[in-house]
């Protein structure tokens, strides 16, 4: 992404609000964490001055922000085979396989769908913030396959992360969930917040300590002792359809974390160990931000998907 200024003046004063709140609301592409180090850094002035992060805006402030140039990406580009379902010059949409990380992080700095989007874009990716970010709009968890869609360009990106955060895409799920759902379909609604003592799990709260979440569900299937449901997730909170299928008693076969005793249980009843969490993002569909078209896809179920739920009707 090439460095660039923009300019807007704040129409509604926000005397409980901050800076860099507001920012990650209108700008929703790039993470609270990039948005402070760039106001810290001067980059971001109001009404000509530099200001501190927890700064109040007022309506009439006239807000600069120059979004320096991104830096390269550390991840290298690697030939990894990649299922495209969809390409064209603004973005690209993909069939995930499940066992790929979406992101380089600690322990998963290479083999990651970045390096392999390094690879098949060759440097039209897009990058917001200063910081190479290439393409990812949404993610999904390393176990998870199906849909992803993947941006090309930083207006693409910035249009799509808009659209995500406005509710206006729609993400079908299919899952195996463990026991038998009592009802044949229901809305889940319970926010989502970090575990208490387990930071890398999340947890449904029936307070106001989380992230509102909204998730519908009916059953595909019966199946023995599981349940085969499609899931449409309203809002995007991390492992929501896991934890929120947890909070109803039923988490998803395979999942380990949010569902030792129940796979336990399973296993003892069918003799099948899952290889993953059998959770499949089978559909996406969103506005093309170029075409203003309305775009749907959707990923067939993978083999070991299929044969889990071959296994589970015997």
């Amino acid at each position: 992404m090439s460095a660039r200024t923009e300019k807007f003046t704040v129409e509604k004063s926000l005397p409980s609000g901050r800076l860099d709140t507001f920012l990650r609301q209108k700008f929703p592409a790039a993470s609270r964490g990039a948005l402070q180090r760039l106001i810290e850094q001067g980059h971001i002035h109001v009404n000509g001055h530099t200001v501190k992060p927890t700064h109040r805006p007022r309506a009439g402030e006239q807000i600069e922000i120059h979004w320096p140039e991104a830096k390269p990406a550390e991840a290298q580009p690697e030939e990894i085979p990649l299922t495209i379902l969809f390409e064209d010059q603004s973005l690209l949409v993909l069939n995930k396989p499940a066992g790929l990380v979406v992101h380089p992080a600690a322990g998963h700095e290479e083999h990651t769908l970045v390096n392999a989007l390094l690879h098949h874009c060759r440097g039209s990716l897009s990058g917001i913030g200063g910081v190479a970010r290439p393409g990812i709009v949404h993610r999904l968890d390393k176990d998870t396959s199906g849909c992803l869609v993947v941006a090309k360009n930083d207006e693409t990106h910035l249009a799509l992360s808009a659209q995500f955060a406005g509710r206006q895409v729609e993400k079908i799920y299919d899952a195996i969930v463990c026991g038998e759902l009592a009802r044949e379909s229901g809305e889940i609604r319970a926010a989502i917040a970090r575990h208490p003592s387990h930071r890398k799990r999340m947890a449904a709260r029936d307070d106001d300590t989380g992230r509102a979440a909204h998730t519908s569900y009916h059953v595909l299937e019966r199946l023995n002792a599981a349940t085969f449901v499609e899931a449409q997730i309203h809002t995007g909170r991390t492992h929501q359809v896991r934890v929120h299928f947890q909070f109803l008693g039923h988490p998803l076969v395979g999942d380990e974390t949010y569902g030792a005793r129940q796979n336990a249980r399973l296993k003892e009843l069918t003799n099948y160990a899952a290889p993953r969490v059998m959770l499949h993002a089978r559909e996406l569909s969103f506005i093309h931000p170029r075409t203003e078209k309305e775009m749907s896809f959707a990923a067939p179920l993978p083999e070991d998907f299929r044969d889990a739920l071959k296994f589970l009707r015997a």
